[in-house]
């Protein structure tokens, strides 16, 4: 039987954080992260929006607890912009695989785990298509309208590799190095990346 709080209890830390954070998730489920202010979230949850920056940091922080995420997306994906073009699909596997191999990563692969049995579907759509695409669709966006779906053709290939290694724990793929992986699927996604698509061009 849950407790019930008892009555005239003035909200707490704790109430106000569980607060920002159920808004945080029901406004980046609805209209996505680009849309969704910090100043909104505030608003809905009612509180001051300096409160979501003293308790959450930036809105990539924000987001990645609203998704049960033990880390920063930005500090995976803000170094990528310093990388050529033409080295982008070496470099995401070369990142992404040790970071899924750690410590942290097991706790990356529970959160996606959780994400596909229960409903927040919708929130790593948002992330895919307003963190990831937004920030490597317009390097790759030639010609000019493919960047979207090339970058979807390389979340797929990591996905499965996801899927593949650390859900279905496949045999032998789940025991190959991180340099066989990579040099394997490191070309396709650059083609996916730079070469040619059809029905583009």
């Amino acid at each position: 039987m849950r407790e019930r709080k008892r009555p005239g209890r003035p909200p707490g830390p704790s109430d106000t954080r569980d607060r920002i954070l159920a808004s945080a998730r029901e406004l980046f489920a609805r209209n996505g992260i680009d849309k969704t202010s910090i100043r909104a979230i505030a608003t809905d949850a009612g509180v001051d929006p300096a409160l979501v920056h003293h308790y959450y940091g930036t809105k990539t922080q924000l987001f990645a607890a609203a998704i049960h995420i033990p880390i920063d997306p930005m500090t995976v994906i803000g170094p990528l912009r310093e990388v050529p073009v033409g080295q982008l699909g070496h470099t995401l596997p070369s990142i992404l695989l040790p970071l899924w191999d750690s410590e942290m990563g097991k706790g990356l692969i529970a959160t996606l785990r959780s994400i596909l049995a229960g409903g927040e579907i919708s929130l790593l759509r948002t992330f895919l298509q307003d963190v990831i695409v937004a920030e490597v669709g317009p390097r790759v966006d030639n010609p000019p309208g493919s960047g979207r779906t090339r970058v979807q053709f390389v979340a797929s290939q990591l996905f499965g590799v996801v899927l593949a290694r650390y859900i279905l724990e496949l045999e032998p793929f789940k025991s190959l190095s991180v340099e066989q992986v990579v040099e394997t699927i490191g070309p396709n996604l650059q083609r996916y990346l730079t070469g040619e698509l059809p029905g583009f061009g």
